[in-house]
């Protein structure tokens, strides 16, 4: 995609999300559509993580539960790529403590000020919201040690970018878990060009396997793609039927060691 359409594709996500984050009604059938909190449930957010967070964070806006599969410890620096109002942020910040760090980044003005006033309800003080694209983040190299996401990557029209960005924040050791949409067949034409399709979180999905071919050549490691015991429920909740062609998944990768280059015996001292 050339850097034109691309930045119009951003600009198309951006203005939908900006409307969502005010609480305006008509988006497209998909994860962009506020759902109850049932639906939450349904994703694998337990009764307790809903009442741990405050209220307007969880906007029904995932397609699973990453923080389930990023086995958080204390102490540790959670990135959330596309945070919107916060949600799994909150959730993360309770998992890595006050001595753990959460940032949360989004393209959206409206959903950062959204998720500063919520994090400002709860004052927690260990997470912290910034402005940015996910394709060019605003992270230092090596300072995180997990990266959430949750049905966002999809979105991204340079999702190579994307997973490029996700190294190279990540330290040594550290982990992707992430839920995402990916195709599992062929996405009929009309819904792959259509805005609210790709809004909608079902028209940008990228085949499982290119999904794991960019993530090998990011450099990671430990690759596992899983499709979603009950994705079809999940998708086809959104647009009936789409469950033949996308589905939810989990994404986990790691960052590993860096390989020293070889020498003959005796070179290296």
């Amino acid at each position: 995609m050339n850097e034109g359409k691309a930045d119009e594709t951003r600009k198309v996500v951006r203005e939908h999300y900006a409307k969502v984050s005010k609480g305006e009604t008509g988006c497209a059938p998909g994860c962009c559509a506020p759902m109850p909190s049932d639906q939450s449930r349904m994703l694998g957010y337990s009764a307790d993580d809903l009442g741990a967070v405050p209220e307007g964070a969880d906007m029904g806006l995932g397609c699973g539960n990453p923080s389930a599969i990023a086995s958080l410890r204390p102490g540790e620096t959670v990135l959330d790529l596309g945070a919107g109002g916060g949600f799994d942020c909150f959730l993360a910040a309770r998992a890595v403590g006050p001595a753990g760090k959460v940032i949360g980044v989004d393209m959206t003005p409206d959903m950062v000020t959204l998720a500063r006033a919520n994090a400002r309800k709860v004052n927690a003080t260990n997470v912290e919201f910034r402005l940015g694209e996910i394709e060019h983040l605003p992270v230092a190299d090596g300072s995180v040690d997990v990266i959430l996401s949750n049905c966002v990557i999809n979105l991204s029209p340079e999702k190579q970018a994307v997973f490029d960005e996700a190294f190279r924040v990540l330290r040594t050791g550290g982990r992707l878990a992430i839920s995402d949409v990916v195709s599992i067949a062929p996405i009929p034409e009309a819904i792959r060009n259509e805005a609210g399709a790709v809004c909608g979180c079902i028209g940008g999905a990228a085949a499982l396997e290119d999904v794991k071919a960019m993530l090998i050549k990011a450099g990671f490691k430990s690759i596992e793609i899983t499709v979603s015991p009950n994705s079809a429920q999940i998708v086809d909740s959104w647009m009936p039927g789409v469950s033949t062609f996308v589905a939810s998944a989990t994404i986990e990768a790691r960052r590993g060691a860096e390989q020293a280059a070889c020498c003959p015996p005796g070179c290296c001292g």
